[in-house]
């Protein structure tokens, strides 16, 4: 496909994800299955573009002065991208497949693009206007700063399966793609924000990935399973495990000794768990499905950690899913505040006397992390108190007053996380 093509191929997806409301991938998967046409190449560009359009939609819109998705991704090639405005230019008037030639606004804004300091914050911060209270609560004048950083491209961040390699071994199977251990945390290895216009290597592809030496998984989510603490030979439930993620981060911890099981409500977020326990070598996993009448039957009141990655907004993760963003709503969040509640209220039942609630979000929203805490201790009436969430020197600088951690990318490098140790009062 040639240049004029990307582009228009781009808009028409965005176009897509406005219209019908639709996620970003599906979208993306759309296109793909009608242009069977397009290489690898042709798809890394369209799917690039998309998303650094998603990330930064509002800014675009006020430099180029219209709010319209050929606005926006016009734009992101200029400003975001760092074309010129003659190969901008030339891809729209491309007669066969470009998206039509650049009007005069266009053209001109691309050359002297509206001052966007003299934009309000959540155009500066690429957030919608009803969050703005919320990110004021949690980062006061740092919030366009904080949500600046939430609208750039993530390195992708891998964790070493240390039941199988250690991180040097690690390191030198991953060498052809430019791997860096993070400091802050063992284990920790990160490969540079891809380029969006081109196909980047894919960690899959790289043997000892079949083998389970590591595992893609941002960095705020690993240090947040190591907010669990110490686990070797504990008893250890994950409630809401999803995919496995956590589950298999913990089990690493544990080193094959005590016993852990993965729980959650949706038994289909269950079906690779197995599948990737037994490749990362755990042997000490149990899974328990949904499916199955009164599956946490008998861990009532056993367990020393319950780690809790309650169901969220997903603000933290904007820098890769940057859709959300937009199609999060005040009465979605009302939603996922209650289920954050009710997964709470039931893993408090798991806990044994000394042993610890570890509760996560994904989200840099206040309400979905102190206030579900505090409303959550309101409700134990005293039956739990909250512990730092970590000793890490290197992490200490992260904790809040209260002694909860938040994540972001701006301070931390990660995406954006809230940890929050509770231990049931002896």
């Amino acid at each position: 496909m040639r240049d004029g093509g990307r582009l228009a191929a781009a808009i028409e997806v965005l176009d897509d994800i406005e219209t019908r409301h639709r996620p970003v991938r599906l979208a993306l998967k759309t296109w793909g299955e009608r242009s069977r046409f397009a290489g690898s190449k042709d798809r890394a560009f369209v799917s690039g573009l998309v998303l650094d359009v998603l990330r930064k939609r509002r800014s675009l819109a006020w430099r180029m002065g219209a709010d319209s998705n050929r606005a926006a991704a016009i734009g992101a090639l200029k400003f975001e991208w760092d074309w010129t405005s003659r190969a901008v230019a030339e891809a729209c008037a491309d007669a066969e497949h470009g998206p039509g030639a650049l009007t005069e606004a266009e053209a001109a804004a691309l050359e002297a693009p509206a001052d966007l300091t003299a934009a309000p914050d959540p155009v500066r911060g690429d957030y919608p206007d009803w969050l703005d209270e919320d990110l004021g609560r949690a980062f006061g004048d740092r919030r366009v700063e904080e949500a600046e950083a939430l609208a750039e491209r993530a390195p992708v961040d891998l964790r070493v399966n240390l039941l199988k390699t250690d991180t040097a071994r690690a390191l030198k199977a991953l060498a052809p793609l430019g791997p860096e251990p993070v400091e802050r945390l063992d284990g920790a290895i990160r490969l540079p924000a891809p380029d969006p216009a081109r196909r980047a290597g894919a960690v899959e592809t790289i043997p000892a990935f079949s083998k389970g030496w590591f595992e893609v998984q941002d960095l705020g989510s690993q240090i947040a399973a190591s907010c669990a603490g110490e686990v070797k030979g504990r008893q250890v439930l994950d409630l809401c495990a999803g995919g496995g993620g956590k589950t298999l981060a913990l089990a690493s911890a544990m080193g094959n000794t005590g016993q852990i099981y993965a729980y959650d409500s949706d038994a289909r977020r269950l079906t690779d768990t197995i599948r990737r326990g037994d490749r990362a070598g755990v042997r000490n996993l149990q899974v328990r499905s949904p499916v199955n009448p009164e599956p946490l039957a008998g861990l009532e009141g056993k367990m020393d950690v319950v780690f809790i990655d309650a169901p969220c907004s997903g603000s933290g993760s904007w820098r890769r899913h940057p859709d959300t963003k937009w199609r999060l709503s005040p009465e979605a969040l009302e939603r996922r505040m209650a289920d954050q509640d009710a997964v709470l209220d039931a893993g408090a039942t798991f806990a044994k006397v000394g042993g610890r609630l570890i509760y996560v979000t994904c989200s840099i929203l206040p309400r979905e992390d102190e206030d579900r805490v505090a409303a959550f201790l309101a409700r134990q009436d005293g039956g739990f108190v909250v512990l730092p969430a970590t000793d890490r020197p290197e992490l200490t600088a992260f904790l809040t007053p209260q002694g909860y951690l938040r994540l972001t990318p701006a301070g931390a490098q990660t995406d954006g996380f809230f940890v929050a140790v509770l231990e049931r009062a002896r």
